[in-house]
């Protein structure tokens, strides 16, 4: 009996250890995919609005010792600003904190961008 448990719990494990490479994998290949789609995509500056801000948080406790007693919490900010074109059409763009606070809703000016990266934002 004790054999099938450790046959189990290795495959298991090697499930595991496949399944979190993958996502691993896959994040990464989809990173260099969007960092080479932008590299590629044209520069543009057009004129746009301001049409909304919004920010995401996220928070992750880590443990330290196996007693606990060396646990911390980072926590790290994501933001992002969709824009307007004169079209109608719109785009959000992830932003850095200073670009954020900079920007306000209803600004008018002109947005530079690269497929999907933020280059400036110039208020008219």
């Amino acid at each position: 009996m004790f054999g099938l448990f450790g046959d189990f719990f290795g495959v298991a494990f090697v499930l595991v250890f496949v399944l979190v490479f993958g996502i691993i994998l896959f994040t990464i290949i989809k990173g260099i995919s969007t960092w080479n789609k932008n590299n590629h995509s044209p520069r543009l500056t057009v004129e746009a609005t301001v049409v909304s801000k919004r920010e995401n948080v996220s928070h992750s406790h880590h443990q330290g010792g196996s007693d606990g007693s060396m646990s911390y919490t980072t926590t790290s900010t994501t933001y992002y600003i969709t824009f307007q074109f004169e079209s109608g059409d719109r785009l959000e763009l992830q932003v850095q904190g200073y670009d954020y606070g900079m920007i306000v809703e209803g600004d008018r000016g002109k947005l530079s961008f690269q497929g999907t990266r933020f280059l400036g934002f110039e208020r008219m």
